[in-house]
């Protein structure tokens, strides 16, 4: 028998690196299904943004960190093809730039970036989905910052606790400035939200071309739309340490990557959550006017227009 060279074990060759709630799960699906692009069944693995992971149980549900495990999650790609992951968090990350660049100095990045004020809207509401979040109203969550910022009122079941700095994570200049410094502008590519709800299929062939590839026919419809929970309890029982622990010793390796979907369809309802307080998105705005303004002038984009924040 002929023995078998071995894998090459490689870091991707581009990330979908944020915002939160900016169309990137959309983004991570289709180019999936490009013949030449190998996305893993795992989103969100957030490896590279340790100083993100708290170092608690609960983290360890969110952050990988575990770096033959990264890699696994790329060990099935085609020869040839190009490999890519999504981590939303990875935006907000101090580290996330920095580690990528260096782990791959020819990774590319994705950013989506969408209406700040909207985006923490929906993020709100996803963490509350999580079961990271315990208040229910976003105006008590935009007053709790400062409390949780010290220390106090952090949810029990609460993971990745960094991000309930809401307005912080939607400041996104200097976000967006440690990547175009660390990559280089040509390895960045930026898409506002808006005009990809707009029109995906431009949005998705600008993001192919991107990466040195020809786009294929996609068929676009709506991907992570919101959702609530049937039984909040039953998603905090089922993130119990002993029926995680259970689980992982029953389901093969191959197959921990379905365990969320699967949990997530078992106890998840489709739900339309009403719009914002429009007292709540003027206030939000005025605070978030001058990181807009800062942004603007960085891509040479007039966003302040584009998300109403004169």
């Amino acid at each position: 028998m002929v023995e078998q060279p071995p894998v090459e074990r490689r870091y991707p060759d581009f990330y979908i690196v944020g915002a939160p709630r900016s169309g990137t799960t959309f983004m991570y699906e289709y180019l999936g299904r490009h013949p030449r692009i190998f996305m893993p069944e795992r989103k969100e693995p957030g490896f590279m943004c340790t100083d993100l992971d708290s170092g608690s149980y609960l983290d360890s549900l969110s952050f990988m960190r575990s770096a033959d495990e990264y890699l696994d999650l790329f060990a099935e790609a085609p020869p040839g093809s190009l490999t890519g992951e999504g981590s939303t968090w990875y935006l907000f990350s101090t580290m996330a730039a920095r580690r990528i660049r260096a782990s791959n100095p020819r990774a590319r990045a994705i950013i989506m970036l969408r209406d700040p004020a909207e985006m923490l809207y929906s993020l709100h509401e996803r963490r509350i989905y999580g079961g990271s979040e315990d208040l229910q109203r976003f105006e008590d969550a935009l007053a709790a910052e400062e409390d949780r910022r010290k220390g106090r009122r952090i949810p029990a079941h609460a993971r990745n606790i960094k991000a309930f700095q809401y307005r912080e994570m939607g400041r996104y200049s200097a976000q967006v400035k440690r990547y175009l410094d660390v990559f280089g502008g040509s390895d960045v590519c930026i898409l506002i939200f808006e005009d990809f709800r707009h029109d995906p299929h431009r949005a998705y062939e600008e993001v192919v071309r991107f990466l040195g590839l020809e786009p294929v026919p996609i068929d676009a419809t709506v991907v992570n739309a919101s959702a609530r929970r049937t039984s909040p309890l039953l998603r905090r029982l089922m993130l119990t340490p002993a029926l995680v622990r259970l689980a992982r010793s029953i389901i093969p390796k191959r197959l921990h990557s379905r365990v969320g979907p699967a949990m997530d369809r078992l106890t998840t309802r489709s739900s339309t959550r009403p719009p914002m307080e429009e007292a709540t998105r003027r206030l939000l705005r005025q605070d978030l006017r001058e990181d807009v303004v800062r942004l603007s002038e960085l891509l040479d984009r007039d966003l302040v227009a584009r998300w109403g924040y004169r």
